[in-house]
């Protein structure tokens, strides 16, 4: 495998070790939203609250790795998509910072203020929604180039269908993980009651998300044929992404193996995930950055792939370590240890 190669996989795993742990976090707040509206929180916000609290500080970790990889690796991304996502970057920033607020004040009784809890789970929907545009945006078509100038088709972008069926696409899939992560959770709880809440919303959140992506098919076929061309070559992954759907709404449907189900969820995403990605080469931004071309010097590339493969190797068993800890912690899951707060 070339460095390149090399480089853009750790930084791939990255970035999928972001989407499922956020996914699980975002879904969480709207959930926990959704539920106070409907005067069912009461049902299901201990079990949300008992994920969320050890685990929020660590969820932007992948996405820092990334993106400090994606410019380390390929300097030229820096120049194009730092001028080129200014405003989308402002509005993520904007809003995690939103969310941020949520969590330091949430000690002080925001967790009990509808105003706040409302800010938490929308945020949860808008994040994705807004960093769904670099994808987009990779696609090509949504950058001008004149001289030195990059400049970013707004107007374009919020055209095109491709772009919505991205969003779209973002959003029902953070629902449909972190569903399918806290029905697990709850029946490791054993609870009953929040269990077929959750396994409800799982089940609801299911077919939007095999839709959106269908839905990306078809509106990428149109945008991009050259990479419609190249998921085509490696349809394989597809399929089985779908299998592994199949596989895990099953479950879900039987009430059974909820632990199964979700990993098949995570299976589905990452053969879609990844068969997406390879499809993708050799383009970063298409047609203006490929990894052959964009990638810094060998020893400083070399450099980077094994301090961020250390990194993976490091932050992966202290995930575990915390799910030990608390996550998966039998008194800590039925609530039998404190909510640690800071």
């Amino acid at each position: 495998m070339s460095l390149e190669m090399l480089g853009i996989t750790v930084l791939w795993i990255f970035l999928y070790g972001y989407i499922i742990v956020a996914s699980i976090d975002f879904g969480a707040g709207f959930f926990a939203f959704y539920s106070r509206i409907r005067r069912q929180d009461h049902i299901v916000n201990g079990i949300i609250e008992r994920y969320l609290s050890p685990v929020w500080e660590v969820t932007n970790v992948f996405l820092i790795f990334f993106v400090v990889g994606l410019v380390g690796f390929f300097p030229n991304t820096a120049y194009y998509y730092g001028t080129a996502l200014l405003v989308p970057g402002s509005i993520f920033l904007v809003l995690q910072s939103l969310r941020g607020s949520f969590y330091a004040f949430s000690q002080y009784g925001a967790r009990d203020n509808l105003a706040y809890l409302a800010i938490y789970g929308l945020t949860g929907l808008f994040i994705p929604a807004s960093l769904a545009t670099v994808l987009t945006i990779s696609e090509g078509g949504f950058i001008a180039r004149q001289g030195d100038k990059v400049e970013l088709l707004a107007g374009r972008l919020l055209a095109s269908p491709y772009s919505w069926a991205v969003v779209l696409l973002a959003i029902v899939s953070i629902l449909f993980i972190s569903a399918s992560f806290l029905t697990y959770y709850a029946d490791k709880a054993r609870d009953r009651s929040a269990t077929r809440l959750l396994r409800s919303f799982a089940i609801a959140w299911s077919l939007p998300t095999i839709f959106a992506s269908l839905l990306v098919f078809l509106s990428i076929r149109n945008h991009n044929a050259e990479h419609f061309a190249g998921m085509l070559d490696v349809s394989w992954m597809f399929l089985l992404s779908l299998a592994f759907f199949l596989v895990a709404l099953g479950l879900q449907v039987k009430r059974r193996h909820y632990g199964w189900a979700f990993i098949c969820v995570l299976l589905q995403f990452a053969f879609a995930f990844f068969g997406y990605g390879v499809s993708h080469m050799p383009y970063l931004l298409y047609p203006y950055i490929t990894i052959s071309d964009s990638i810094t010097s060998p020893a400083m590339g070399t450099a980077l792939v094994i301090g961020f493969i250390a990194g993976l190797l490091l932050l992966i068993p202290s995930l575990v370590l915390l799910m030990r800890l608390f996550l998966f912690d039998a008194k800590y899951v039925q609530g039998g240890k404190p909510i640690i707060r800071k």
